[in-house]
């Protein structure tokens, strides 16, 4: 593998040791193909953090850990390394730990080795499990929690949108949307624990007399939403409404699709992701709620920074709040 770093700037971005890495790097027996791809994505980070590691100054090392489907785990690496060139006083670099359908286990096995080997900082979005809430308890950095709270945690800050308000925005949103028509609502959300979904959930019932459907999307797939939605309207004809409260892959134009011999009067989601967009330009989609990554991960580096004493101040959780996108003011290109 050619490359221009050090072994040990490699060590230090994989989380291994560099007499690991060494023998990666010269393909020598006895190390395994996952430790090999490993030490790859280390020096892929590297390149695309090269101006940060060039950098003088002292050097912060940050462990991002996220549970996510692929296309938001990826808004939230682009989102963070955007921000990395900005970040002052001190250069911060990212190592990333991006988990697709992990079980708990799975997350709380990665928490329990990250915070380590280097490390400054963590910023995780993860569900409120008492076993991730046990192995954030065991990290010997500050942490960010982002998107979804973990509040038994001993996170030092909350970087996202404030979920609650985003629910009762959608709520306020469909209620002048059908304007006292009658008709039901169909919550669609993701499956698991996380908070920011059920914060999301709470504010929207806090808002509505209206009857509520519901469909989980069981796994991230966009199939199972369609097949639980076929099943749905065929006894629930009154659905005029949709609320999508979660991010799953595909999940908003699978609703889309079972609604293709079914009418409904507004389609309220999250996110301006590519799909969401295209959506809403072809009025599938009547708004999105939407809040800026960068603005989020750039105040939990900021909180980072302020725990190591390198930025002025205390330490304050200011929720993101809600931008309400519509076809009249969505981005002029796909990104």
């Amino acid at each position: 593998m050619k490359h221009p770093y050090r072994i040990r700037e490699i060590a230090v971005q994989a989380g291994l040791s560099q007499a690991t890495v060494d023998r990666a790097l010269h393909g020598r027996a006895g190390v395994r193909e996952s430790t090999i791809r490993e030490v790859r994505q280390a020096i892929a980070d590297l390149d695309r953090q090269r101006d940060q590691v060039r950098l003088a100054g002292r050097t912060l090392l940050i462990d991002v850990v996220v549970q996510a489907p692929p296309r938001f785990s990826a808004a939230i690496r682009a989102a963070m390394e955007a921000e990395l060139p900005a970040l002052r006083p001190a250069v911060l670099r990212a190592r990333f730990h991006l988990l697709d359908g992990s079980s708990v286990r799975e997350v709380a096995s990665v928490l329990n080795r990250t915070g380590r080997n280097g490390s400054h900082g963590v910023i995780l979005k993860a569900p409120d499990h008492p076993q991730i809430v046990a192995a954030a308890a065991g990290l010997p950095v500050p942490l960010v929690t982002l998107v979804t709270d973990l509040p038994g945690s001993p996170r030092i800050t909350y970087a996202g949108l404030d979920n609650h308000a985003a629910g009762a925005t959608a709520a306020y949103l469909i209620e002048q949307w059908l304007a006292g028509r009658p008709g039901d609502v169909l919550v669609v959300r993701g499956r698991g624990t996380f908070r920011g979904e059920d914060e999301r959930e709470a504010g929207f019932r806090a808002e509505t007399r209206r009857r509520i459907l519901e469909v989980t999307d069981d796994g991230d797939k966009a199939d199972t939403v369609r097949r639980e939605l076929d099943a749905l309207l065929s006894v629930n004809p009154a659905i005029r409404a949709i609320y999508s409260l979660y991010a799953g892959a595909g999940g908003n134009a699978a609703v889309v699709e079972a609604f293709r011999d079914h009418s409904y009067d507004v389609f309220i989601a999250h996110d301006l992701d590519r799909e969401n967009t295209a959506l809403l330009r072809a009025r599938k989609l009547s708004a999105v709620l939407h809040h800026d990554l960068r603005t989020d991960l750039r105040r939990a580096c900021h909180a980072i920074l302020q725990a190591h004493g390198l930025l002025p101040g205390p330490i304050r959780t200011n929720p993101s709040a809600v931008q309400v996108i519509t076809p009249h003011n969505a981005p002029p290109v796909e990104f």
